[in-house]
């Protein structure tokens, strides 16, 4: 089995944020999408060790935040690589609070999506998570970010605990950091933090860390 084939499958990304009676979190997710229009439902895919696996299942809604192409890596190193048992993601986040009284992450969002759960289907490892939308709205005109612009542009890679995480096979040259799986590739750098493309890792200035997780250069191995 050729696991790459995987790659070629479209995504977005996405923060869904869930919880109630003021515990809240938010998390980054791949594999969202439209099941029907009438009604209006959606459908999420969530690891059952994440934080916010248990937030649905206990307020039964969630909110799903449709990330823009310009949404920065620390920030989705935030909600997709720190877990919501360790930090308050949303404590200095712009949202607001909808009809479903979850808040909604404004920041870096294109449009959101309230829904409130109707079906689960256990999946193993994974839940998909079926619900009714009951408010949506465009926050932005910019491009939502697709799965293969945040691999291929931004350099980003999967948590272990995606439903798309497979480990990857680097090409030579190429510097991974050992803690969330961002790749420092030299022909690229890292404009985002003032790294132009062509700048080889031994010359990153010793403060530079890890854009996605704020791991320092120590963290990273070379493939």
């Amino acid at each position: 089995m050729n696991k790459m084939a995987f790659y070629k499958i479209t995504y977005g990304l996405y923060v869904i944020t869930s919880g109630q009676d003021g515990k809240f979190n938010g998390q980054i997710a791949n594999s969202m999408f439209q099941v029907t229009s009438n009604p209006a439902t959606v459908a999420i895919s969530i690891n059952k060790e994440n934080y916010t696996y248990g937030l649905i299942k206990l307020s039964r809604k969630f909110v799903v935040s449709i990330l823009s192409q310009s949404a920065p890596m620390n920030f989705i190193g935030l909600f997709g690589f720190k877990s919501g048992r360790d930090v308050d993601k949303l404590q200095n986040i712009k949202t607001k609070t909808g009809m479903s009284k979850v808040p909604i992450v404004l920041e870096n969002t294109v449009a959101y999506i309230e829904v409130e759960l109707e079906k689960e289907l256990d999946c193993g490892t994974h839940t998909i998570f079926i619900g009714n939308i009951i408010e949506s709205d465009i926050v932005s005109s910019e491009e939502p970010m697709t799965y293969a612009y945040y691999q291929q542009v931004k350099g980003g890679k999967s948590p272990k605990t995606a439903p798309t995480y497979v480990k990857a096979e680097q090409a030579a040259a190429r510097y991974v950091c050992s803690v969330c799986g961002y790749v420092y590739d030299e022909v690229l750098g890292d404009p985002g933090n003032g790294i132009n493309p062509g700048t080889k890792f031994e010359d990153l200035p010793q403060s530079w860390t890890c854009p996605v997780c704020g791991a320092d250069k120590s963290k990273f191995e070379k493939k």
